[in-house]
């Protein structure tokens, strides 16, 4: 028997048989230029997002801190008329000693209540008058007092940092 024959024999012999042919340098530096610009905008646009959501956290942040100030300042003024009623009832004249001193007490806790929300009376009498922070009633001529003094209150006024819950309700002098 003969032996088999060399099939590559007769075959012009290749320098890279078997593996695929080799892209140019140039195409190579193309794609990575292309990636390096795609890398470029995927990571521009990660930013931009990261950013946007950062700025969304803030102001939903902002947002709910400003509703509950608004809640916060809507539920004084609600109860402002039983402060106002029990501030009356304190300048009645009382025989019961113990009644008394149950009222004392509700507007002390009104008082402290207040405080640790942060509600403030608003400065009236002797203050000059000031639009944003007094309601004017009524107005008097007396030389006794300067020009756009309170002189007397007629229902305290409130607020809450630079918010009015309720202006201060005054007589000026003019």
């Amino acid at each position: 028997m003969a032996p088999p024959a060399d099939k590559s024999a007769g075959a012009a012999p290749s320098d890279n048989a078997g593996e695929a042919p080799q892209p140019d340098a140039a195409a190579l530096e193309k794609a990575v230029r292309e990636l390096e610009e795609q890398l470029k905008a995927e990571r521009d646009k990660f930013l931009r997002l990261a950013a946007e959501y950062d700025n969304y956290r803030k102001r939903t942040a902002k947002e709910r801190e400003s509703l509950f100030s608004e809640i916060r300042a809507d539920t004084i003024a609600q109860i402002l008329p039983v402060y106002d009623n029990i501030a009356r009832a304190l300048k009645q004249p009382c025989s019961d000693e113990a009644y008394f001193r149950g009222i004392q007490l509700i507007m002390a806790q009104f008082e402290e209540i207040f405080k640790n929300l942060g509600v403030k009376e608003i400065p009236a009498v002797g203050e000059k008058f000031d639009v944003s922070r007094h309601y004017a009633v009524q107005h008097i001529e007396d030389p006794a007092y300067g020009e756009s003094v309170v002189v007397e209150e007629y229902e305290k006024g409130f607020m809450i940092g630079d918010k009015v819950i309720r202006f201060s309700t005054v007589k000026v002098a003019n």
